[in-house]
């Protein structure tokens, strides 16, 4: 870990992979297997920021607390290329669309996604397995998602484990179908939980 993601209020577990040009500051908790990827940026200078375990971080994204609220991600959560997640609770298994914007005090449901471009507004709260789309967002279907997110989640960690090994062509080839397959019947049984 570099100078950027130390510090007396960091609670990172060993196995979550951190990119070199993440910056975490404040009280943060990272879960099992998880992975912050390159130019995230994680601020809690007041409440806390809390990230379950098998969650990715994708590359820019931000993170910060409300002033009266924190930012708690749950297991299994993808966080993809430039979101924002600003005080804002996300159930299990959520897929937070690239660019998607989900501000204080909002609350999604597990097996949620939001989708790219969205902007979930101050207070607004979505049930369990809801599609969220729009400016300002608004439900426009409800279907579980938890299985697919969760699988996304999976081949983020497994990239996260290939990419701390220098290796950067992990969704590719027989070798990654097959895995791809049996995480796939894994996670249709439940077995990953």
């Amino acid at each position: 870990m570099s100078a950027r993601h130390q510090g007396p209020d960091l609670a990172i577990h060993a196995s979550v992979w951190v990119a070199p040009s993440a910056q975490l500051f404040g009280k943060i908790a990272i879960g099992e297997g998880s992975s912050v990827w390159h130019n995230v940026v994680a601020r809690a200078e007041c409440q806390e920021i809390r990230i379950g375990r098998i969650t990715n971080v994708q590359d820019f994204v931000m993170l910060h607390v409300g002033y009266d609220v924190p930012t708690i991600i749950g297991d299994f959560c993808s966080i993809t290329h430039h979101a924002t997640v600003h005080g804002a609770v996300l159930g299990n298994a959520c897929l937070i669309g690239i660019g998607a914007v989900i501000m204080d005090g909002a609350v999604i449901g597990e097996g949620s996604i939001v989708a790219g471009g969205a902007v979930v507004t101050e207070g607004a709260t979505f049930s369990k397995g809801s599609v969220i789309a729009g400016v300002p967002a608004r439900q426009i279907a409800e279907r579980d998602h938890a299985r697919a997110n969760r699988l996304n989640a999976w081949l983020y960690h497994r990239n996260a484990q290939a990419t701390q090994r220098g290796l950067h062509r992990t969704w590719d080839g027989p070798e990654f179908e097959a895995w791809r397959d049996a995480k796939r019947a894994e996670i249709n049984a439940d077995q990953d939980l």
